[in-house]
């Protein structure tokens, strides 16, 4: 079999990420692996090398891989304390953004309470390393995720200081996503640690903040605004959660947080305001089940779908 011959074939079984040239008995191939994850980039290699050997004289086959920087833009989501749903907000963030095409990861950086595993519904699934790089696990949802709640037995607390929880933060981020250009990341609330290492070492393109109307979580979310600021992230905008309950039995709407507080933050503030998401129960029952609302067609995910297309509006702007 000829050089052409063989250039050939190895170019219609990478699809054209494969370049050879040949030494006597030694071929030598350039393989593009760009986008592939870990274990599609090995099968591709191997499938190759097979190819090479085969009906020929070739003795050596010498794979060397290459690789172009997938340019990828985190989207941090915070709030200045626990307990306003940015989890919640979050995983629908990512699974309305990927509905609307594009390839995002979800990276749940909330070392000490990760919830993700539970509101993607891939509880007890855990990922696979390779090279010491950590393989995201897929969900139903077309959302790859990583994070410590997969590294950890159920229940079983975490307790680590500041230094530790970076590293474990750089873990994540810096997994094999294969070809997400995007990466969601759910931050813990406060403005401690894994936030300025977060801000200093990946600096996220914008982040999203999420509050309830009430005056005590404005104050914080108000902090968490003013740390992303100073450190020259731009804050994409603001989210209330929370914000009204409709009885389920009569229809009638109760505000127990507090009505329009985060709108009127964001105005004051300077900051787009993204949207207002209810409590509903209907919203618990799906992420307590696995299901975000937005992976559906239920009229609680459309809200998060409004929400992800200002978002998307504002990747696209030039600045």
């Amino acid at each position: 079999m000829g050089d052409d011959e063989i250039q050939a074939r190895l170019a219609a079984i990478s699809s054209g990420r494969a370049t050879a040239r040949r030494e006597g008995e030694r071929i030598s191939v350039i393989l593009d692996v760009t986008g592939l994850s870990v274990t599609a980039r090995d099968a591709l290699a191997e499938a190759v090398r097979a190819a090479a050997l085969a009906g020929t004289d070739v003795t050596d086959v010498r794979v060397a891989m290459t690789s172009e920087r997938v340019g990828r833009r985190l989207i941090a989501v915070a709030s200045g304390k626990g307990g306003v749903g940015k989890s919640t907000v979050a995983a629908n963030l990512a699974v309305a953004m990927a509905k609307g095409g594009r390839k995002v990861g979800l990276v749940d950086a909330d070392i000490y309470g990760p919830s993700q595993p539970t509101l993607m519904g891939v509880e007890g699934a855990k990922p696979e390393a390779r090279d010491k790089t950590m393989i995201p696990v897929a969900t139903p949802h077309g959302v790859p995720i990583l994070s410590m709640g997969q590294l950890v037995a159920p229940g079983q607390a975490i307790a680590w200081r500041g230094p530790m929880a970076a590293s474990a933060l750089g873990q994540l981020i810096e997994g094999d996503w294969g070809q997400a250009d995007t990466l969601v990341v759910d931050m813990p609330p406060g403005t401690g640690d894994v936030q300025l290492t977060m801000i200093q070492k990946y600096k996220p393109a914008g982040a999203v903040i999420v509050s309830t109307p009430q005056d005590l979580a404005l104050i914080d979310a108000r902090r968490a605004i003013d740390l992303f600021a100073k450190a020259g992230v731009p804050v994409i905008g603001l989210v209330e959660n929370m914000a009204g309950y409709a009885c389920p039995h009569c229809g009638e709407v109760s505000d127990p947080f507090g009505q329009g507080g985060a709108e009127a933050a964001a105005g004051e503030l300077g900051v787009p305001f993204l949207g207002r998401v209810p409590l509903a129960m209907a919203i618990r029952a799906a992420s307590d089940a696995g299901t975000p609302p937005a992976a559906g067609n239920a009229p609680e995910g459309a809200v998060f779908g409004e929400i992800a297309g200002k978002v998307e509006t504002w990747l696209e702007e030039p600045r």
